[in-house]
């Protein structure tokens, strides 16, 4: 039986349930693995808290560094999120020959490349795993199983907030503000949920698995973000009508020398299989050349899902020191190739327009021509019959048209006088 000695940095909602597994289900792990992993330290700024797990006080400390340079820890676990000083403890980990496990999507999004690069010339592994989609094994099918494959796209749901106040919208017709607030409610949403509303979060999410899939490093500070904050319960509304669920989508295509890499609400038609994804469920999308279409979908966060991908990859790497095979699956490809990241303005896909017009004739045709002169293509439209009220929303579905195009085009029809509001554009993503 080979003894694995595991030193863990962060010990909060994640590392507690870390720990929790390495004490209930060690022995499994030993049974079937022959690898036997041993707790040799556990660090946190604050150990007073309570826990519902205990440990040997002498395993406890506060001083990470304590970790990062004991020569008996054979891996590095890193759960304390953020950029520093996550950075510098990983880094410093993989110079002193300590394998590296992670659930930090926003260090390796942002310093990744510096990150692997250190654990190449160390001949150490770094394993992501719970970075993307929480138990959902997409890094591993990424890096291992569809390594035959050509990526030919990713479409992901990947933050189970935005998707749990979507969900709510659409399903209890609630507003924005009202979903929001029941998920904080719940503990779906932090206090601040910026990062998770903006489509931050799923950004950093994207860079990683872009990144794999594209063979080439994906810069998160490059990726065109929008998040759902500008979403209302209106469109949602019109979109189902229309056959369509609105999801925040962090969306990568790829070609031989290109990449698209972009995160935005967008609709998404029904019968597509992340239509039906709901809650705080995450989902990805993936197809490849000779694998097909493929779902990959499950819990995308908590403590329970997040430190099954943790310890998954704790016991890969504890498996390849027992065999002596380091580095047997590289973190990111052997030999990096450089692809072009396509501007958003470049980007050809299909839309949904909502205009609020003055009920007159001759209105649909103005919009018509500016649509036709921009090279859009209209594929249906709905307007709705006035009542009360001076003015009436026009939906129009287009065919697949160049963004530029359509913000050209939506420049010039707010300018004009029957147009009472801000027009309203939402992709369509998941067919023609």
């Amino acid at each position: 039986m080979k003894k694995i000695r595991v030193g863990l940095i962060g010990f909060g909602t994640v590392g507690t349930g870390v720990v929790k597994n390495i004490l209930s289900n060690g022995e499994l792990i030993a049974q079937r693995t022959g690898i036997r992993l041993e707790l040799a330290r556990v660090a946190d700024i604050d150990l007073k808290r309570e826990r519902d797990v205990k440990l040997d006080a002498s395993l406890l400390t506060t001083d990470a560094c304590k970790i990062v340079h004991d020569q008996s820890v054979d891996i590095v676990v890193e759960l304390i999120g953020g950029l520093s000083p996550a950075r510098e403890y990983i880094l410093t980990a993989l110079r002193n020959g300590k394998h590296v496990v992670t659930a930090n999507k926003a260090v390796l999004s942002k310093h990744g490349l510096e990150i692997f690069e250190t654990a190449r010339e160390h001949n150490v592994e770094v394993l992501y795993e719970a970075s993307v989609g929480g138990c959902i094994p997409i890094i591993k099918s990424l890096r291992e199983s569809l390594t035959p494959n050509n990526i030919l796209s990713i479409d992901g749901i990947v933050n189970g907030t935005s998707n749990y106040i979507l969900t709510r919208m659409q399903q209890d017709e609630l507003s924005f503000s009202a979903a929001l607030e029941e998920a904080k409610r719940k503990g779906y949403a932090e206090a601040d949920p910026s990062f998770d509303v903006n489509g931050t979060d799923s950004a950093q999410k994207l860079a990683i698995l872009a990144s794999l899939a594209a063979n080439s490093w994906i810069d998160v500070d490059e990726i065109y973000v929008e998040g759902i904050t500008h979403i209302t319960q209106k469109d949602i509304a019109y979109a189902a009508e229309l056959g369509y669920s609105v999801k925040l989508l962090a969306i990568a295509k790829f070609g031989a020398d290109w990449v698209q890499a972009r995160v935005h609400p967008a609709l998404v038609p029904g019968d597509h299989p992340l239509a039906d994804v709901w809650g705080v469920f995450n989902a990805i999308y993936v197809v490849g050349d000779y694998a097909g279409e493929m779902m990959f979908y499950g819990a995308g966060a908590g403590q329970k899902p997040t430190a099954s991908a943790v310890v998954a990859d704790i016991v890969d790497i504890g498996r390849n020191i027992k065999s002596a095979a380091r580095k047997r699956v590289s973190s990111l490809p052997e030999v990096a190739m450089a692809k072009r990241l396509v501007p958003m303005e470049e980007i050809e896909t299909r839309y949904y327009l909502r205009f609020t017009v003055i009920d007159r004739p001759g209105v649909l045709a103005k919009i018509s021509a500016i649509l036709g002169e921009n090279n859009i293509s209209i594929s249906a439209v709905t307007q709705r019959e006035r009542h009360a009220e001076s003015a009436v929303p026009i939906m129009a579905l287009t065919h697949s048209a160049k963004e530029a195009s359509i913000r050209a085009a939506l420049s010039k029809i707010d300018s004009l006088d029957v147009v009472k509001d801000k027009s309203v554009m939402i992709r369509i993503e998941g067919g023609e």
